[in-house]
């Protein structure tokens, strides 16, 4: 590249460093400042650090590529976990109820729902140890595929460039702590901002598709095969039945089975109350207004990755025209960035994907470190721990978590392989026990180890010996992780009735809880399912609102208006209601 993208990409790097060791002096009084903040970051600076977190370089790679192989289609495959659909959940009611637990890990909040005795430490202890394993399983998957993409630009080897880059984020993630994540977050999401309105205003005022194209699906074992489409299929937005795609991609060909598919794994993990860096900005905010406010601040922000997503399909298809067919669709982004951004727009493309992949990386790190301090090191092993100590815990936990990570990458053979296995193996061993805590007061902490460890072992033993595809690798290991959940919970004694009337009346859950609901006083509980009432009725709109707020902006974006107006007039309606069954009864 010329000498002034390479300027910008270590301008913007030495900025984000010095940004993040700025704040360094707040992170080191204790563990409260360096994983939550100190609870006093405000709402609109988590949900724009939210929205950078997920931003990252890897997931747009994939995104671009199924859309770019697929269409906008592509889009409902990445319901599995790139849409983020969780946020509609986390906005309405999730949010809020993890935030009233006032404790700073998933593993902590084991302990106030089952109490302080075995079954609460075993449910504490098998939750730190899942989430440290997701940890290092998303670090991996963030590496690989920041490696590829600057390496690629750069012209450098992949791996000096995950290490390099991997170095200068560890800085300041283990300087600073939430703080350094957030605020570095808030500078890197204007970046992308901008970015993306300027790639989407390029790709719209400049180009337009042809009525027929070629693009490439991958075969596997590193061969792809060119297959002809026309724009009217590609840009349609209404989901097919069933497809036609060979190679790897065929096993989406069942679409709208898959799709439903996804949006079963998404229910369940909405209602279960997801994990890592997303639960920990709910963690660290201060009201239950907040927890609202910064999920849909979130929610907004993250729309404006997908009509960015398209332009670079797009773009990638007129290059297919004049050139051929980009063989593998993990390259379209960098070679669309080569091709056709400006000097100094390149660079600064490029240091705003960079600022993505940094982003989710350090919110990665910070919040699976936090397991170790609070859940193992503090909890099990040192108690008596003064604050220096475990912040110096904190960063120790950083720097080895990365190591592990980084190693890792040399296990899968793709970043649709990574990600894969992650949403639909290794979360799946974990979703199940996630959800079940949540709905039945019968569930006891011993369920929850139980549950945890089986899900754990079958995602692992699936991975080594068994050829599945997503689908039956999620239903196998779901199900044998509901059943270890169930027959533990069983044969074990319930909690006792104290811990979870306090649990019941601080977080105020629904489901199955009429056995300590029985004994609350009247008014209590009838506040509490008005609240329950309402909570559903506005998640029924929320999750159609969010699908219409990503999708419209898509098919804006191929300018098929006939397609275009439906869902623009459906995101109106949508946005109405959301207004009046959840906005506007926001408690302060």
């Amino acid at each position: 590249m010329p000498f002034l993208d390479y300027l910008v990409i270590a301008v913007y790097l030495g900025l984000m460093v010095g940004v993040g060791l700025y704040v360094q002096r707040k992170a080191s009084a204790g563990i409260e400042g360096f994983f939550l903040g100190n609870r006093k970051i405000p709402w609109w600076a988590l949900g724009a650090s939210g929205m950078a977190s997920n931003l990252d370089v890897s997931g747009t790679m994939i995104i671009a590529a199924l859309v770019y192989a697929i269409g906008v289609q592509g889009f409902y495959i990445e319901i599995r976990g790139g849409v983020v659909l969780v946020m509609a959940f986390l906005m309405v009611f999730m949010g809020k109820w993890n935030r009233r637990s006032q404790v700073m890990t998933v593993a902590e909040w084991m302990t106030f729902r089952f109490g302080e005795g075995p079954q609460g430490k075993a449910a504490r202890l098998l939750s730190a140890t899942a989430n440290l394993v997701f940890t290092v399983g998303a670090i991996t998957y963030f590496a690989q595929g920041l490696g590829i993409f600057v390496g690629t630009l750069l012209g450098i080897p992949p791996a000096v460039a995950t290490y390099a880059m991997i170095a200068l984020a560890t800085v300041y993630t283990v300087a600073s702590g939430l703080y350094g994540v957030v605020y570095t977050d808030v500078f890197q999401g204007v970046l992308i901002f901008f970015v993306v309105i300027y790639v989407c205003a390029y790709t719209f005022t400049g180009y337009s598709l042809p009525d027929a194209f070629d693009v490439s699906v991958p075969l596997g074992a590193g061969a792809f095969e060119t297959v002809r489409t026309s724009l009217a299929q590609w840009a349609d937005w209404r989901p097919s039945w069933t497809l036609d795609l060979p190679g790897e991609y065929a096993q989406y060909n069942l679409f709208g089975v898959a799709v439903m598919f996804y949006m079963l794994k998404v229910m369940i993990e909405g209602f279960s109350g997801s994990g890592g860096y997303m639960i920990q900005r709910f963690f660290a905010s201060s009201s239950d207004r907040e927890a609202g406010l910064l999920s849909l601040f979130w929610i907004t922000l993250l729309a404006f990755r997908w009509p960015f997503v398209i332009s670079i399909a797009i773009l990638g298809i007129v290059y297919g025209v004049e050139n051929g067919a980009i063989a593998n669709p993990e390259e379209v982004l960098p070679i669309v960035i080569m091709e056709y951004m400006p000097v100094g727009i390149r660079g600064l493309l490029i240091a705003g994907l960079i600022a993505a992949a940094m982003s989710t990386f350090d919110s990665t790190v910070n919040s699976g470190a936090a397991y170790w301090v609070k859940d193992i090191y503090q909890y099990l092993i040192k108690p008596e721990a003064d604050e220096k100590t475990l912040v110096w815990q904190g960063r120790a936990a950083s720097i080895l978590l990365v190591l592990i990570g980084v190693a890792f990458t040399f296990a899968f053979d793709s970043l649709n392989d990574v990600w894969g296995w992650l949403t639909m193996g290794l979360g799946a061993g974990i979703m199940i026990p996630q959800l079940v805590r949540w709905y039945w007061w019968r569930f006891n902490g011993y369920g929850y180890a139980g549950g945890t460890f089986a899900g754990m072992v079958l995602a692992i033993v699936v991975r080594l010996f068994f050829d599945l595809d997503e689908i039956s690798t999620f239903i196998a290991i779901a199900a044998g992780t509901f059943f270890a959940t169930i027959v533990c919970t069983l044969v074990t004694q319930p909690t006792d009735d104290a811990t979870l009337t306090r649990f019941y009346e601080i977080t105020k859950p629904f489901g199955f809880w009429g056995h300590i609901a029985s004994a609350m006083p009247t008014p209590a509980a009838t506040a509490i399912r008005s609240e329950t009432r309402q909570d559903l009725i506005s998640l029924a709109v929320a999750v159609p609102w969010q699908l219409c707020l990503f999708l419209t902006p898509m098919v804006f974006m191929t300018k098929q208006w006939p397609l275009f107006w439906p869902l623009f007039a459906s995101l109106g309606i949508l946005t109405v209601l959301l207004y009046v069954v959840w906005f506007r009864r926001l408690k302060s």
